[in-house]
């Protein structure tokens, strides 16, 4: 590699040096007097640049030999910062540090400067990055495909209690590490009609024509693997208007309509837009989807015909790979190239779409389940749209070759939903047009077995696995929590930064009272890190003694931060109306951001700085408890929680939340966790053990029995027990919006009249049974420290190394 030629020239740090001096002079302009710490940054992004592209044009060249290749499509990636954590798998962090104390510059002043690259929404996102560092750290021959987003998830602003949303242009400060191919560019058509035309033979031709064309521009972002072995490629695609359009309008003179075409055209990848009421929303949505699925299939193809002149081997060496309904598109786009462009027969293109595409189902809910109106999607593709249908037609064909019996079957496993407006059902197009089909938890995958296409199981048992997520262990740990690392490393080696399952090895420390210790030692001290965070950004002071009991997740209905913040009242009200005063002192973090248009859940953000600043200034409780919120949660924010929570809360509505990673974060860098049973939180509890988890509430099973039955009346359970009924009165009586009076008062009537259809009530008795278990166990730290060494011993099944090394040995059969 680079690097070690480098050390074989000389003094590594002397090379860092000259070449940040280097990219001050020819790529800035600027001298070393003139520059700015800023401009230090930008030098030092380059330098690393350097290695990055010679790394990564060695990993390309070492796979061209490779039998196979996996191309691996998202619509959102969550890298967050980049350049530290590039320094620290180069290895070149010591070397930088006594480069810039030479130069006498703070090397993490100027980490700063980067933003965090939030390629999309920041959900599925997180996962996909783990995955990307995985498919590199594991040698995986592979690339993946993006859109380049001038602006990622918005930055939350906290203005008198409410969330508002600022524009978050994560470029203007992003470590120039990524690389143009404007010499790759492709082109995607929209819009237009399909004409129909016959051959000399009176075979059916259909032309797609009258389209307008939109200019795809990649660019190439380097993913390091461990230890900077293999480099592999995140390419992400921008949206550009073309010349010959511009052209022939700039030919009429219409100076305004090409500068409007241009702004629309740039507007399909500008932001990942949310689903939204109106038809302009779901236009662009739809254009997005299909611009990100065209430039990742004309890629793939062009770099196969490379080598080939066929197609006949085409699924023997390329495996594609589609994460969630979002890339469903993939299979129409893929099978138009296949008849329109190289003109193949439908049986022989078909045979190749399926052995070659996989799909992975992500979510399960109603607003994940992409359904597109046919009036919407003809007019966009008017060609995917006849495609589409002819898919749609010999898959009902084949159907019906099988009778079941069912007479109804056929429309529940139809492409189209028909009642009460023609919608393309993307679920449906994906499962059909691949060979593999799964989810992401046990749970998940039974519940999209069970509950959501039975009929599909049914009819291709052997289409449906699981693969559990997992997360990059080494960034969630080695590039977090690095003094966590060292003490593991220190007692086991370091072979669990490549096989987590090694890190089993500390168990035996469990019981080792010096182990202990240092363990202690550590969360001290990311405690402390993060109590000067919040002094910093907040003005709060927090003592770092307390138990740091966090909810970090969206803030949505379905994640119960309304029953957690339950539960602060019913503290807060047993402390100043009781004289009850908790066993121990807590503090209560909340971190998330809610969705733009989720009124609920922007009131709830609302409602936890409402209770903070009440019980925060009430001196007779704010010695045992008090509340924060950490505003615009984002890689940077999650990297100073997660290695300082004592407690994680996973607690989320049992059946709504079944693929989380945020449990595992918390769990591998030594956190306890408290959640319902359902999801990876069962799979956790499988390996970690009872014992060292605190589980409550409803399972998803139980959850739906009781729906059936009608049988839970939330008034019951505020008759019932007085606690809760004092809780909620709260919210009736003003208690915490005593300014601005009946402001909560929604949250009354929401769980009593509404019916509490989160079964926040139902579950709140089992949540104060073993919150009182875990304030018992946090009483004895030596107890408490052994339960948290246990579950970072048990969590070697979690990394996405494991994940990923399924999907290739099980999907992709890559080696």
């Amino acid at each position: 590699m680079y690097l070690r030629q480098m050390d074989k020239l000389g003094n590594r740090k002397r090379d860092i040096q000259q070449s940040i001096y280097r990219h001050l002079k020819y790529s800035l302009g600027k001298s070393i007097e003139a520059s700015t710490e800023k401009d230090i940054f930008y030098a030092l992004s380059l330098t690393v640049r350097d290695h990055l592209i010679e790394a990564m044009n060695q990993t390309e060249k070492k796979f061209l030999k490779a039998p196979k290749r996996v191309y691996y499509l998202s619509i959102d990636y969550w890298l967050g910062r980049c350049l530290k954590k590039y320094l620290i798998q180069l290895g070149m962090v010591e070397e930088c540090q006594k480069a810039f104390k030479e130069m006498d510059i703070d090397l993490e002043a100027v980490f700063e400067f980067e933003t965090n690259a939030a390629l999309g929404n920041g959900v599925s996102g997180r996962y996909t990055a783990c995955f990307l560092d995985s498919l590199a750290s594991l040698e995986i021959p592979s690339l993946s495909y993006g859109i380049f987003y001038e602006y990622g998830m918005f930055k939350q602003i906290i203005q008198h209690g409410y969330q508002v949303e600022k524009a978050d242009n994560w470029r203007e400060s992003t470590a120039p590490i990524y690389i143009k191919r404007e010499d790759e560019a492709c082109t995607v058509r929209l819009y237009g009609h399909v004409d129909h035309e016959f051959d000399v033979n009176g075979e059916y031709i259909p032309v797609w024509l009258g389209w307008k064309s939109v200019k795809g521009i990649p660019y190439d972002i380097p993913i390091m693997g461990y230890k900077g072995k293999i480099v592999n490629c995140l390419r992400l695609y921008s949206a550009a208007s073309t010349p010959d359009f511009e052209m022939q309008i700039l030919n009429i003179a219409d100076y305004l309509t090409a500068v409007k075409h241009q702004i629309d055209v740039e507007n399909i990848s500008k932001i990942l837009f949310p689903t939204g009421i109106s038809d302009d929303y779901h236009e662009l949505r739809l254009i997005q989807e299909y611009f990100l699925v065209a430039c990742a299939i004309n890629d793939i193809v062009s770099r196969y015909k490379k080598t080939h002149q066929d197609f006949s081997a085409f699924s023997d060496h390329i495996a594609i790979q589609l994460n969630d309904n979002q890339t469903a598109l993939a299979v129409v786009e893929f099978m138009r190239v296949l008849l329109d462009e190289h003109h193949l027969t439908w049986e022989i293109a078909w045979q190749i779409v399926q052995k070659t595409i996989s799909y992975t189902n992500h979510a399960i809910t109603f607003e994940s389940l992409e359904q597109w109106p046919v009036s919407i999607f003809e007019k966009i593709l008017p060609r995917h749209m006849q495609l589409i249908y002819e898919m749609n037609h010999r898959f009902l064909q084949e159907l019906s070759r099988q009778p079941s019996g069912d007479t109804n079957r056929i429309q529940r496993m139809s492409i189209f939903e028909e009642i009460p407006e023609k919608k393309i059902r993307m679920l449906h197009l994906a499962m059909i047009g691949s060979h593999s089909i799964n989810g992401v938890s046990e749970s998940h995958t039974d519940q999209l077995k069970r509950q959501i296409v039975p009929d599909f199981v049914k009819y291709w048992p052997d289409k449906f696995c699981n693969k559990t997520n997992g997360i990059n262990h080494r960034f969630w740990i080695f590039n977090i929590n690095s003094d966590l690392a060292d003490l593991i490393t220190k007692h086991i080696g370091r072979t669990w930064l490549l096989d987590l399952t090694k890190i089993r090895e500390l168990e035996k420390y469990a019981e080792n009272d010096a182990f202990r210790q240092a363990f202690q030692q550590v969360k001290q001290f990311c405690k402390k890190r993060l109590t000067n965070y919040i002094k910093t950004t907040l003005q709060k002071e927090i003592d770092p003694q307390t138990m740091f009991d966090v909810h970090a997740k969206p803030i949505h209905e379905h994640n119960r931060q309304l029953l957690k913040l339950m539960h602060i009242i019913h503290e807060y009200l047993c402390i100043i109306e009781d004289q009850k005063h908790p066993h121990i002192a807590k503090t209560f973090i909340f971190s998330g951001k809610a969705s733009p248009g989720n009124w609920v859940a922007k009131q709830l953000i609302k409602l936890i700085h409402n209770i903070s600043d009440i019980i925060n200034n009430d001196h007779r409780a704010n010695r045992f408890i008090s509340v924060i919120f950490l505003s615009d949660f984002r890689l940077n924010v999650a990297e100073k929680i997660i290695p300082a929570a004592d407690l994680s809360e996973q607690i989320a509505l049992a059946g709504k939340e079944t693929a989380s990673t945020g449990n595992m974060k918390f769990a591998l860098n030594g956190a306890l966790t408290i959640g319902t049973p359902d999801g990876t939180n069962k799979e956790m509890l499988s390996e970690i053990g009872q014992e060292n988890m605190y589980m409550f509430g409803l399972s998803a099973e139980e959850l739906v029995k009781l729906q059936q039955t009608r049988a839970y009346k939330p008034i019951e359970c505020y008759h019932k027990h007085l606690h809760i009924a004092r809780i909620l009165n709260t919210f009736r009586d003003d208690r915490f919006c005593p300014k601005e009076p009946g402001l909560f008062k929604w949250i009354y009537h929401y769980i009593l009249d509404q019916g509490d259809v989160f079964y926040q009530l139902m579950d709140f008795q089992a949540y104060l049974k073993a919150y009182e278990k875990i304030e018992g166990d946090y009483q004895n730290q030596q107890l408490w420290n052994k339960k948290c060494i246990l579950t970072i011993s048990r969590m070697g099944r979690f990394s996405s190394d494991r994940t990923v090394q399924e999907y290739a040995n099980q999907i992709w059969k890559i080696k």
